[in-house]
């Protein structure tokens, strides 16, 4: 019988906010894989867990997967863990997880501590739907690009951003987003310094421009107001853009729907009409 991959959350700063089935799993398997060996064997020290470990982290995850797959395929266990959080949100895993239920391996998730829903559930605004960009391109045309894309989303976005890059994220998203947003940096989520800064982006950006930030950065910011409802004309307009920028009407429906308040229904029943004229 093959083995079984369990896909390990960890910490993503406390060491006490671990499951104790994770623990119970780690140290059951026969072999961890992890992102960061050193950061894992303090978490193993740490609860008294001995089992070996070997490295998987991005440069190496596609040549060191098929290897690990053929140990699952023999009958070991297996646990994929990360620097911190949950794999594959991020961090190394995809290759792994797919080779493993491809070959027909069991792929068992252990869920616990994501910094994502961490921030989300201290917001104070509302994000009780939200999407998840994680990091954005790092060059400046294409990150811009990415957030012009967002401008219009309803829902709460959150990005995963290193240090040395807010001040230029920041920037961009203020240019994107609009400077009146709400957002919440976060630092070093449930660690010992753990700071988190409120205010529209225009404040944080005012805030934090030229500040030496250190550690794991998350940021949090509110959706796009809702749109007032458009009528006649302006609903014409909106359908004609659309379709001449190559959307199809299903497509043009849903996102005026989204972004107007408009029933799905009627714009697709108007975009049908003007079609026929």
């Amino acid at each position: 019988m093959p083995g079984v991959l369990y896909v390990v959350a960890t910490p993503i700063g406390n060491l006490e906010d671990v499951t104790l089935r994770a623990l119970r799993v780690l140290a059951d398997v026969d072999l961890i894989a992890a992102e960061d060996t050193r950061r894992t064997r303090t978490l193993l020290e740490r609860h008294g867990i001995r089992r070996p470990v070997t490295s998987y982290y991005d440069a190496v995850e596609r040549e060191r997967a098929p290897a690990l797959v053929e140990r699952l395929k023999e009958g070991e266990s297996i646990a994929l863990v990360s620097d911190a959080g949950t794999p594959h949100v991020a961090d190394p895993g995809y290759h792994l997880v797919r080779g493993a239920l491809a070959a027909g391996v069991a792929v068992v998730p252990i869920p616990g501590p994501s910094a994502v829903t961490t921030l989300v559930s201290v917001a104070g605004f509302r994000a009780e739907r939200f999407v998840f960009e994680g990091f954005l391109p790092t060059r400046t045309g294409a990150r811009a690009a990415r957030l012009a894309a967002l401008a219009s989303e309803p829902r709460a976005i959150v990005f995963f951003e290193a240090a040395r890059r807010l001040d230029a994220f920041l920037a961009a998203a203020v240019e994107a987003l609009g400077a009146d947003r709400e957002a919440v940096v976060a630092r070093e989520l449930t660690k010992r310094h753990e700071e988190l800064l409120r205010g529209t982006l225009g404040e944080l950006q005012r805030r934090l421009t030229g500040r030496d930030v250190r550690g794991e950065v998350t940021v949090l910011v509110a959706g796009a107001p809702a749109e007032k409802p458009v009528l006649g004309v302006e609903l014409d307009d909106a359908i004609r853009g659309a379709r001449a920028a190559g959307q199809g009407i299903r497509q043009l429906s849903e996102d005026i729907a989204r972004r107007t308040g408009v029933s799905r229904r009627e714009v697709y029943r108007r975009a049908l009409a003007l079609e026929r004229r």
